[in-house]
């Protein structure tokens, strides 16, 4: 099982949109049950919120119907559990340094490398944050596949 968590400042607009749209995309695929898909904060500033209400109507306009999110805070401990710690911009990984210590191990990354998905609770504009967040997961999940394919092939 491959275990992904997506983490952005305060889990309530990017990484829960990014967790319901790769859990719909691996259901899509028909894989879903190949993964373990969750989101977290860096803050506790809205520990137990639920997703934002302009982020979950983006998720309902394109489809994604039937998510609910109560945001959590990511802990140090969370690090062994997952394979891969996907962030949002560059400060959501300087965050997760200062709470785990260092990657070692290498599990953390950007969505999309070399590029910062702008939070739309600052910048409203929810459709290019699903958009980046929609591509970002695609491409991770084509990727993990391929990984998964060559290791099976591998064996």
């Amino acid at each position: 099982m491959i275990k992904i968590i997506f983490v952005c400042l305060g889990n309530i607009c990017r990484s829960p949109m990014a967790e319901a749209i790769m859990k719909e995309l691996v259901f899509e695929s028909e894989i879903k049950e190949e993964f373990f898909i969750d989101s977290k904060a860096t803050s506790t500033e809205e520990l137990g919120n639920p997703i934002y209400p302009l982020a979950k109507k983006k998720l309902e306009e394109k489809g994604i119907l039937y998510f609910s999110h109560d945001a959590q805070v990511f802990r140090k401990e969370d690090y062994d559990f997952y394979d891969y710690i996907i962030v949002m911009e560059d400060s959501n990984i300087r965050n997760l340094l200062y709470i785990v210590g260092n990657d070692d191990s290498k599990k953390i990354r950007k969505l999309i490398p070399n590029y910062d998905i702008d939070d739309p609770w600052y910048t409203r504009n929810f459709e290019k944050a699903y958009n980046d967040i929609y591509n970002g997961c695609q491409k991770l999940l084509k990727e993990l596949m391929k990984q998964k394919k060559t290791k099976r092939e591998g064996e």
